[in-house]
């Protein structure tokens, strides 16, 4: 049968017309895009599938640096505990900053407010410079401790004083004291473990406690600058006075 629509005579001469044809001539005649996929390399470019870029960071977490090395290989300090100050781990409490003085030559510019040195606890927290407070916690560490021992683990030191803007003894026209430049505490009593308290007052007149504050007392002369007890005047009948006032014949002790 003969195709519809297209007379026998075209099909015939189409076909001997692309016989004769040269093939430059042929390919002219061809489609501008072949019909099958083109193969990678021959000029034409396909877009990328759009995938997430590598993650910067591997997702698999690495091994925290012993000793307080950071992860860049670099040492570092470790992590304070809270609460502490001066550098000190063994010195508890808040930075306070400055702290004005209502009269002439006192206040305190960098004081802070200490409530525990190496385990003891003060009665109430005491405003003072550091080199104060670091002077209270080795004398706590290595004299008021080992000195009390005899009576019990020394749990807490009972504060008379600690920062007052005042002169001193509290005496008219008198120098400003050491407790108005944060620089003093007075310690009037120490508590053991077991509730016991040994105070300076009671103590210093009985045999067996005697022994123990003389001791303690005389551990505070040289962390401390001044050290006064009941031995020195009326005022200190009941406490120990201890300041970092620093003298050129060393510290004065009575």
């Amino acid at each position: 049968m003969k195709p519809r629509g297209i007379p026998a005579v075209a099909i015939a001469a189409l076909t001997a017309l692309t016989l004769f044809l040269r093939p430059d001539e042929a390919g002219a005649m061809a489609p501008e895009r072949s019909l099958h996929p083109v193969p990678r390399g021959d000029g034409i470019r396909f877009p990328e599938p759009e995938t997430a870029p590598p993650p910067a960071v591997s997702p698999v977490p690495r091994a925290r640096p012993r000793g307080g090395a950071s992860l860049s290989g670099a040492r570092g300090p470790a992590k304070a505990a809270a609460g502490t100050i001066c550098n000190n781990p063994d010195i508890r409490g808040e930075v306070v900053g400055l702290v004005p003085g209502r009269l002439k030559g006192c206040g305190v510019e960098r004081a802070v407010r200490v409530h525990s040195v190496s385990g003891v606890a003060l009665s109430q927290p005491s405003v003072m410079d550091c080199t104060t407070a670091s002077a209270l916690d080795i004398w706590v560490k290595k004299g008021a401790g080992p000195a009390l021992r005899r009576e019990g683990r020394l749990s807490e030191l009972k504060v008379a004083a600690g920062y007052a803007c005042r002169t001193r003894n509290g005496r008219p026209g008198a120098r400003i004291s050491e407790h108005g430049k944060g620089r003093a505490i007075d310690i009037s009593a120490f508590i053991m473990r077991d509730g016991s308290i040994v105070t300076v007052e009671k103590g210093w007149s009985e045999k067996r406690a005697r022994k123990s504050l003389l001791r303690a007392w005389r551990a505070a002369c040289g962390p401390f600058g001044t050290v006064l007890g009941p031995d020195a005047d009326r005022y200190h009948r009941d406490h120990f006075h201890l300041d970092t006032a620093r003298y050129r014949g060393g510290p004065w002790c009575r």
